[in-house]
């Protein structure tokens, strides 16, 4: 889709969703890139938003889109969150937007997005936040999934050089593909973080997963660990971290 700017290695441009005209597209850009007020404020965590936007996913990929504003204020009082969204779909299509600090930014870039058929490019994701990570400080990124068809140990390559570079990954499936699990599970392993499954139409869990991954980007293994004081789904990513920095 045209909102999102291509930003990284492998990154490719795809097509207008059908609900917005090139016109209309045009336009929302032009306007975006002179709001400066939604880039994140100096000093705030950063997060890599990832998704899996293949056909089976829109159910979703609706409720993420949804959920993320709660995602951005449970960590106000941490200093703020930046967001970087990234997704896959189609015939080779993985794309990046820009770093946002507002979730009405990130609201409109997701509800331009359709989701379409096409194979996981978990690698490519993979990839993309090493080289960001590279640039700027990237201490966590969410992936959302429910299938993996790649080979397994060269994801698992690219997540250790994450883990090496201090990034964790908070991994979440929906559904029980084994091979999906077994992969993602890993991906959480290698790079210090955590893995869940989240039921299919349940946005409280999903939330809940959501704020727990957002809580460490914005202020580290302490912030997880207070809000595991009072949710459930933070005490479960914090105690499979266990030790791990």
């Amino acid at each position: 889709m045209a909102d999102l700017p291509d930003r990284g290695a492998g990154v490719k441009p795809g097509r207008v969703a059908p609900q917005s005209g090139r016109a209309e597209v045009d336009a929302f850009l032009n306007k975006a890139r002179q709001v400066e007020a939604v880039a994140p404020a100096p000093g705030a965590g950063r997060l890599i938003f990832a998704l899996d936007a293949t056909m089976s996913r829109q159910p979703t990929w609706d409720m993420a889109c949804a959920l993320q504003g709660q995602m951005f204020a449970a960590c106000a009082a941490l200093g703020g969150l930046g967001v970087q969204l990234v997704y896959f779909r189609g015939m080779g299509e993985c794309r990046s937007s820009s770093w946002v600090g507002d979730p009405r930014r990130l609201t409109e870039l997701m509800s331009r997005i359709d989701c379409r058929g096409g194979h996981t490019q978990i690698g490519r994701v993979l990839a993309h936040i090493r080289d960001e990570a590279r640039r700027q400080p990237v201490r966590a990124f969410v992936f959302v999934g429910d299938a993996m068809e790649e080979n397994a140990d060269d994801l698992c390559a690219l997540a250790g050089e994450l883990g090496l570079l201090g990034i964790k990954a908070f991994m979440f499936q929906e559904g029980h593909d084994l091979a999906a699990a077994t992969a993602f599970r890993e991906i959480a392993r290698l790079t210090g973080g955590s893995y869940a499954r989240f039921n299919a139409g349940s946005a409280a869990q999903l939330l809940d997963l959501l704020k727990a991954a957002a809580f460490y980007a914005a202020g580290g293994r302490a912030a997880l660990q207070r809000l595991a004081e009072s949710e459930a789904g933070a005490r479960a990513l914090l105690t499979q971290m266990g030790n791990r920095r």
